[in-house]
């Protein structure tokens, strides 16, 4: 059994100034399964989060590709990001703001909103990056932690992109019943960089293009591992687990992955400026069409559980890198944006094919086992 602590395990590579992992390290109590076996159990009724996967490593031509696309993507990553920041400063102001990136995906965006007003404000907004799970909700000690360490916070809660919004609703749920128990309350609004699901109201961008950091796993996310909740060797009332992966360290590029993406932030503020009017004429209410795309699939190839579809390209990414793969969809339209997938997918020996009528760039459909 874990022993109960006030204080989380120090862990992850990022500069303790960039963010703190409000997480318990669980590393000597896991062992990742591998992607077959974790799938079996998952189709059975193993929580997804009560296991690790075994950590994806790229090979040299998949690591080159990560490197290109950040020299490729690096601007419109740093505009995307200026937007959404700019949202959140307007939404809270920053006497009292706490940006809360959700773990794992959401750490590295985080890290870059938090340089990105440090940068044009000259303020130094405090980040945590704490675990939301599926099914299973915030983690609420993380929560009550940060409030004893900013009386009166105003939390921003922070993702990678949406998918089909499946966080964004748990999200939402978990603040309600966060707000019913306890005094301090929070804003179950989610920022995102991209919302290709159209699910949220503040977001960079609702292009459903390739961030670099959906690359790659702990490698690209401050070496931590996707979030843990299994009561058998954790303890409750304590913070949710995570595995800190200090092996990787030699090809851990976390760090350089937000330096290149900050360097852009001088170089953007006009099209910021532009990118930002423009959202400001749209209607940012949320639309959830994504939804409407992955009913169309489920309807196509005859899936009976729409948990095996995970649009966009982050989600069909990930399905690439711990799933059983059934299949990936791809929308010709996009192509540009796909060389990873077709990569991953090649190396997986995963069938791709064309598909038009998405909102999506892409899609990854689970195998039934």
């Amino acid at each position: 059994m874990l022993t109960s602590k006030v204080k989380p395990d120090q862990m992850g590579s990022y500069k303790s100034d960039d963010v703190i992992f409000l997480l318990r390290d669980i590393g000597q109590y896991v062992m990742e399964k591998n992607t077959e076996e974790r799938e079996g159990l998952i189709q059975t009724g193993t929580h997804y989060s009560e296991m690790l996967p075994v950590e994806y490593q790229p090979t040299q031509d998949y690591i080159a590709l990560f490197h290109s696309t950040l020299d490729m993507y690096a601007n419109r990553i740093g505009i995307a990001v200026g937007v959404v920041a700019e949202q959140i400063r307007e939404r809270n102001g920053l006497d009292q703001l706490v940006i809360v990136s959700l773990a794992r995906a959401g750490t590295p965006i985080g890290v870059l909103i938090k340089r990105y007003l440090q940068f044009k404000y000259g303020i130094s907004i405090p980040h945590y990056s704490i675990s939301i799970i599926r099914g299973r909700g915030i983690d609420e000690v993380a929560i009550q932690y940060i409030f004893e360490q900013h009386p009166g916070a105003k939390i921003q809660f922070v993702d990678g992109w949406t998918g089909k919004g499946a966080i964004t609703s748990e999200l939402e749920q978990s603040c309600l019943r966060y707000n019913a128990t306890y005094t301090d309350k929070i804003d179950g609004s989610l920022a995102v960089l991209a919302d290709p699901g159209h699910c949220v109201s503040i977001y960079g961008t609702r292009d459903d293009f390739l961030i670099p950091s959906a690359c790659l796993n702990s490698t690209v996310s401050g070496l931590v591992s996707r979030t843990v909740l299994n009561y058998n060797f954790m303890e409750k009332g304590d913070f949710h687990g995570a595995k800190y992966y200090k092996e990787l360290a030699a090809v851990d590029v976390s760090n350089l992955y937000v330096d290149v993406i900050e360097q852009t932030f001088a170089d953007v503020q006009q099209d910021v400026e532009k990118a930002l009017a423009s959202v400001s004429q749209k209607d940012s209410k949320p639309s959830w069409i994504g939804i409407q795309s992955v009913e169309r699939i489920q309807e196509k190839f005859e899936i009976d559980n729409q948990h095996f579809i995970k649009p966009g390209i982050g989600e069909t990414t990930r399905v690439l890198l711990r799933r059983v793969p059934w299949k990936i969809l791809i929308n010709p339209n996009f192509s540009s944006d796909l060389t990873h997938i077709l990569l991953l997918a090649k190396e997986r020996n995963v069938p791709v094919e064309e598909f038009t009528e998405m909102s999506y760039s892409c899609c990854g459909i689970i195998k039934e086992l």
